[in-house]
């Protein structure tokens, strides 16, 4: 295995897949100040060798389909996440959407970062206790893209939302989109938005709930929340300005 430091150029190379994480940390630590764990310097590395999809966005793409990932579809959603998801944003690739369920929403509370293996078998375990909801859009039979669709009260990093307001059982919180680059600008977080909202009455919900970002600036990866003006055209109304982010909700 073999990376080129993005910082100096210098090339550091593993046998496999430990050793190579273990040879960037040390790489980093010898040659450069970075403010950033050992974990989470390993971390990067890995995903460097595990992101072999195209970055490369397509022109045109079929029709978008969207289901629910149960347990026939966890394999897909784990090909997606390991291979596809974050291809260019290799930083971003440990978290397997983790951070909403686990993530304290206090922002002076950082905490250790964990293993990526570990935020990808936390995931496959609440997948199949029923702690995580979501949906994959497929384009072809591959899966192009992720939402988010689980209760608030699955989410340690909302708990602190509107308390006197609905009860967070009753609330789907769509927390997160992930759209692999071919599929990108071609509407799937639309279509994985929309199904959410058709499911939503025969799962007992009343509201669904987004948290989109209120400065979106040039950094496209923070489309994750979702772009406001999708949530705008579908009529969802701002419940609470906060310091990063605004709550919209709409009722089902």
């Amino acid at each position: 295995m073999k990376l080129t430091c993005f910082d100096c150029g210098d090339e550091v190379f593993g046998d496999d897949l430990d050793a190579f994480g273990d040879a960037f940390v040390d790489h980093a630590r010898s040659k450069h100040e970075w403010p950033y764990s050992d974990q989470g310097i390993r971390n990067y590395a890995h995903a460097t060798q595990r992101l072999t999809g195209s970055a490369e966005r397509l022109e045109a793409i079929g029709e978008i389909t969207v289901h629910r990932v149960t347990e026939d579809r966890i394999d897909d959603w784990l090909d997606f996440f390991d291979h596809h998801a974050f291809v260019g944003i290799p930083e971003s690739a440990a978290c397997y959407c983790m951070e909403p369920h686990a993530r304290d929403p206090d922002p002076s509370s950082e905490g250790d970062i964990p293993d990526w293996r570990a935020n990808r078998e936390a995931m496959i375990a609440r997948f199949r206790d029923g702690e995580t909801f979501g949906y994959l859009a497929y384009v072809a039979g591959r899966p192009a893209g992720w939402v988010n669709a689980s209760t608030r009260d699955k989410y340690a990093y909302f708990r602190t939302v509107d308390p006197d307001g609905p009860e967070p059982e009753d609330v789907i919180g769509v927390s997160c989109f992930i759209v692999s680059p071919p599929y990108r600008q071609h509407g799937v977080a639309d279509a994985l938005l929309d199904r959410v909202m058709a499911g939503a009455a025969e799962r007992g919900a009343v509201w669904v709930e987004a948290y989109p970002f209120n400065d979106m600036g040039d950094d496209a990866s923070r489309n994750f929340r979702g772009p406001r003006p999708m949530f705008d055209k579908r009529r969802f109304e701002p419940v609470e300005i906060r310091g990063r982010d605004t709550v919209l909700r709409r009722p089902i």
